[in-house]
């Protein structure tokens, strides 16, 4: 153990952290390193790593906050630890993403734009005799600058009777406007339009076009006395009505709503087109008069950063203020562009990036900022990266690093695993069987560890030996796709094997492969006929759920299943309890104090909320009557406490339940326990249970499984259970593709689909396709190299 040194400690010394399933880890990290965090998914490492150390240092960095203030900010609470010493201010970037918004992009992301419009402010050619714009006026996002008609959006959103009403044939009252809402308040706006005098049992098609215009588009908003019809058994009293039409009603649910459901739904009563005031530039006319080098704002921010930063070096030639501007913002791509992202533009909005993207960009920002003395906390940095993209990463965590910082890096990559300064190997294995630092020291000394599960890959790694491919049973083609950066590609992808699509980031993988997935689901009807491909499902690492109500049981549908043993139990059928009294989401059965949450909120004055055991149920979810009832002697609390691995046992005799149990462990999820919140299992976990609730339907016809990067997060033991599963789904019959950049997962596939060869303009079109043993060979492909590597000489 290092010595600890009473003037400066360089450690960052951990001591008793619980955090989820972290044993009272005890853990000494070095300063001014890099520090990999490893271990399967499921060990405790991102637990560690930002549940612990940076949870704490975002903690104490609020109490130092005026207490007025920090009422005002959202606060974690303290982690479960004893005692952090020796740990400086800390920045984490994770992969997570806020709310989708319109308005943020590249450029506002990295604050590249700001550089950009204070260029146009005071470099650019203003028209003879116009007023000399401030950089506001070239932003979108301001009153000063966004174009009148869109509000700063560039696109236009209208609607039509064709669409607010798609089968006229049908009355007000049989549903004809579909745009409107359901339950009570479509009710109460087909009532209102009865107390106006209008018709609502008429077909649609029937009624006056004046009143058809009127119901569908006015912007008046009247108010009436509605007497409800009356129903059996329910005395309704009148009440004040107020219209709204269905636009008004569509208009305001897409923009307004925080329910993605609602406003996808208002989505497809849109028809979206570029704004025709600024033509999609976002921009009033005033800004787009001033041009720089020949171009306006507009038609910069649309160009990819390498070639703005070309330009960017030609035109500095001016004036000493462009000189200074120019030199200012070509430095700033250059950090973007040296992760690899120059293909993107400032204009591209954050939405349509992958979550990799993202943090990359927010990394390059953090280069540019030149903070001293913080630990940056990063997620996978390396996720959604190619091969020959990981060395430019490696290089900006040597900068951070020689800026005087320190870097924790919670990681999977091997390359930068083994680019390390010290490593934290968290394991043995997942969930309950983890939660151990297994070895924390140079990269060296991991060899020495036979538990670890990092070691063998890290060390003993073999190529991957050459291997019969599979003979295809057909094609599905896709194409010409003409999409972001793919211009007229047409594709092949061989139907019962497994294909993998590569390329750089931004050469259009996803944007081809979600091409193909859009052409098989419009197929999947006519296919069925033909016995082609009748089902297509896309495997994400999105979230299974967004509360802790949802859990791994409620998704599998095993919770049903355990329900209804409960149910047929003599208990509960002597209380005549139904299979609604096990569950905690409805009342009846669950703790009322809770609301089957298991936990209450502590509100604390100028302190973060607490959460804190129910005081009644203590954590069970459920009252004392329906504990009382018991199956084979474990009450429906003790059961959702069980793991996977326990439960398999607990229901072996159970047909339903069994089945459900062994796809879990199939693809290496024993670890995790039936009840345990959506909200706390990772990425990988996620795409995982959505795979076995995959694998436990029974056998269909010929399905397309589509899987976007489907090791990101995962360690490289978990991508081999993971391919075992994909590859059982292609002897089973089905087609399965990925985008992949883990050349392990291209080298076993049986044909590989290379975009590229750059990103952005440079790529966009199929550099190589075959076998990886052929594409391997392929010149002018980035990924061959990389692939041959992997493969047995």
């Amino acid at each position: 153990m290092p010595e600890h040194s009473p003037d400066h400690d360089p450690y960052v010394r951990v001591r008793g952290a619980r955090e989820h399933n972290l044993r009272g880890v005890d853990v000494d990290i070095p300063r001014d390193a890099i520090t990999v965090f490893t271990g399967v998914s499921g060990s405790g490492k991102s637990s560690l790593a930002f549940g612990t150390i940076y949870a704490e240092a975002q903690r104490r960095y609020f109490e130092s906050v005026a207490p007025y203030a920090r009422r005002l900010i959202h606060q974690v609470g303290a982690p479960k630890v004893g005692e952090i010493s020796g740990l400086p201010p800390a920045v984490s970037l994770e992969q997570r993403r806020a709310a989708p918004n319109a308005r943020s992009s590249v450029g506002t992301v990295t604050t590249l734009s700001n550089s950009l419009r204070m260029l146009f402010s005071r470099a650019g050619n203003h028209p003879p005799g116009a007023e000399r714009l401030d950089s506001d006026a070239f932003s979108p996002n301001t009153a000063a600058g966004a174009c009148p008609s869109c509000h700063g959006l560039g696109r236009v959103h209208e609607t039509s009777e064709e669409l607010l009403v798609p089968d006229p044939g049908l009355s007000i009252r049989e549903g004809a406007i579909a745009a409107w809402p359901g339950a009570w308040q479509g009710k109460n706006l087909r009532d209102v339009l009865d107390a106006l005098g209008h018709d609502v049992d008429r077909p649609w098609r029937e009624l006056d076009a004046k009143d058809r215009d009127w119901i569908l588009f006015t912007d008046e908003q009247p108010v009436v006395t509605v007497h409800p019809v009356r129903e059996a058994g329910r005395i309704q009293r009148p009440y004040q009505g107020t219209y709204m039409s269905a636009r008004r009603y569509v208009m305001h649910t897409f923009s307004d709503s925080k329910s993605a459901t609602l406003r996808a739904k208002a989505e497809r009563f849109l028809t979206s087109a570029p704004c025709p005031v600024c033509g999609g530039s976002r921009l009033r006319p005033e800004a787009l008069a001033v041009t720089f080098a020949g171009r306006t704002i507009a038609e910069l921010a649309a160009l990819p950063l390498t070639e703005l930063a070309k330009l960017a070096a030609a035109s500095g030639g001016g004036s000493e203020t462009a000189r200074v501007l120019t030199g200012d913002l070509a430095a700033r791509i250059a950090t973007v562009t040296e992760l690899g992202l120059g293909y993107l533009s400032l204009d591209r909005a954050t939405p349509t990036l992958s979550s990799g993207e993202l943090q990359r960009l927010r990394l390059a920002t953090q280069l540019r900022a030149g903070l001293f003395g913080v630990v940056y906390v990063l997620d996978e940095p390396s996720a959604g990266l190619h091969p020959a993209d990981a060395e430019a990463l490696l290089v900006v965590l040597d900068r951070l690093k020689a800026a005087g910082n320190t870097v924790f890096v919670v990681e999977h990559h091997l390359d930068v695993v083994r680019h390390a300064d010290w490593l934290v190997d968290v394991g043995p294995r997942a969930g309950e069987h983890g939660g151990r630092v297994l070895y924390s020291g140079p990269p060296a000394g991991l060899a020495e560890v036979a538990g670890s599960a990092t070691r063998r890959f890290l060390f003993d790694r073999e190529p991957v030996p050459e291997r019969a491919v599979r003979e295809p049973s057909g094609l599905l083609r896709t194409g010409p796709v003409t999409r972001h950066n793919l211009r007229g590609v047409d594709a092949a992808f061989p139907l019962g094997v497994l294909t993998a699509v590569t390329g750089v980031s931004g050469s259009g993988k996803s944007t081809l492969v979600n091409a193909l997935t859009e052409r098989a689901e419009a197929d999947a009807t006519e296919a069925e006929a033909t016995g082609v491909v009748s089902r297509v499902v896309t495997v994400d690492q999105k979230p299974i759920g967004r509360t802790p109500r949802s859990n791994l049981a409620t998704y599998t549908g095993l919770f049903d299943v355990v329900r209804k043993l409960f149910t047929a139990t003599e208990e509960a059928r002597a209380r005549g309890y139904k299979a609604g009294r096990f569950s905690f989401n409805v009342p009846g059965g669950r703790c009322e104090t809770c609301q089957g949450e298991g936990f209450v909120s502590v509100e604390l004055l100028f302190l973060p909320s607490t959460y804190a055991p129910c005081p009644d149920c203590h954590g069970a979810r459920y009252n004392p009557e329906t504990l009382e009832v018991r199956l084979r002697g474990r009450t429906i609390a003790e059961v959702l406490d069980l793991t996977v691995e326990a439960a398999a046992e607990f229901f072996a005799d159970t047909p339903a339940a069994a089945r459900s149990l062994r796809t879990l462990l199939e693809v290496g999820l024993g670890h995790l326990r039936l009840g345990q919140p959506a909200t706390e299992l990772s990425g990988g976990e996620a795409q995982r249970i959505k795979l076995a609730s995959e694998l436990q339907r029974p056998r269909r016809a010929h399905t397309l499984y589509v899987l976007d990067e489907p090791t990101t997060g995962l360690h490289p033991a978990d991508v081999e259970v993971l391919m075992r599963q994909l590859h059982g789904l292609v002897d089973a019959g089905h087609t399965v593709v990925v985008v992949e950049h883990d050349m392990d997962v291209v080298a076993t596939a049986d044909w590989v689909v290379d975009l590229g060869p750059g990103g952005g303009d440079e790529g966009g079109r199929i550099v190589a396709e075959g076998s990886p043993s052929e594409v391997s060979r392929a010149a002018g492909s980035r990924t061959a190299p990389y692939l041959a590597a992997r493969l047995t000489p």
